[in-house]
Order: structure tokens, then sequence, then C-alpha cells
């Protein structure tokens, strides 16, 4: 049923008015009562729905309980975008670890559940040449990543990040 349908309990005819050629429409108070009668109907029926799904995931879910030195891994995925089935490549929801429980909570992993990602290793350097200029650009192996997921960056912008990588022995050649 359409959100118009519940509220009128009649179809739109029009999208320019919802009413009949010579019908005097409701006018004060009673088009308010009648408005609130049919939201508090359609805010029961949505309550309903949702209790009936919730009780459906309640039943599959399981809390997991860990101790001090136990090895977890985290699971991270993108926060933007849609995911796919077997996904592969830099935003592909991944498992990052293993971490030890411990007593102090250290791993660098932030309240809003983010971590940083860090570069690790310069495994490439290529120069593009456009018609008045040539771009830099470094190949980069990040912490918690395979080779080949590693990615292509600016040269310039991650010398001013990270100027310790782009010292004499870390640079291939």
């Amino acid at each position: 049923m359409a959100p118009y349908e519940a509220l009128y309990a009649r179809r739109c005819r029009s999208p320019i008015g919802s009413f009949e050629v010579g019908e005097a429409g409701l006018i004060g108070p009673d088009l308010v009562h009648q408005t609130m009668e049919k939201m508090k109907v359609i805010q029961e029926r949505l309550k309903l729905a949702q209790n009936r799904q919730k009780s459906y995931t309640n039943v599959r879910r399981r809390d997991l309980e860990f101790e001090v030195d136990d090895w977890v891994y985290l699971k991270v995925s993108p926060m933007k975008g849609v995911m796919r089935f077997c996904k592969k490549g830099k935003f592909s929801p991944r498992y990052i670890g293993p971490y030890k429980i411990s007593n102090r909570v250290d791993i660098g992993i932030k309240d809003s559940l983010s971590y940083k990602e860090i570069p690790v290793q310069i495994l490439d350097r290529q120069v593009c040449k456009l018609r008045t200029k040539e771009v830099a650009s470094v190949k980069f192996l990040w912490r918690n990543q395979f080779v080949e997921e590693a990615t292509w960056e600016a040269e310039e912008d991650m010398k001013k990040r990270y100027p310790h990588l782009f010292e004499p022995r870390n640079i291939p050649d």
C-alpha cells in the first residue's frame, strides 16, 4: 500500500491534487485528528514489523567472549560503497591482526573503530610524461595488505608525509 493510500484511504488521482472534482476537502481540526490517528496506526504496524524482523535476526546471533592473552583478528571493511561477493582489492573487507588481548587498550584502533594505514615499503617508482610536465609516482606496500593490493601514490605528497621511506636505501632502482 502506498503511503498516500495509507493516510487518505484512497488512491491519488494526479500529482497536482488529491481531491475529486467538486469534492470539498476536510478543513480544520477534523483533518488534523484523522491524520494523527492514521499516523498512529502506521507507526504501530511499523513497530510490529521491526520486532518481527529483530526476532529473526537475534536467533542467529551469539555473544563472543574473550579472555586476556587470547589472539583475535579484527574484521575491517570500507565505510562507503556497495559490498560485493568475492570483491578483491584495496577496498575489500579483510581481517587484520592477529592481536593479543591484553589488559591495556593500546592497539591503535580509535573509538570510531578506524585505524591509520601505514606504508611499510616502496615497491616501485615510475614517471608519467604529460604534455608539459612529468609526474612521479611511487608504489607503496601498506601495513596489513598484500603485495597485490599496493597502490600508486604521488611521490611529492608521500615525501612530505613519510620522509623516512625516501632514504637512499629504501628506494628501488
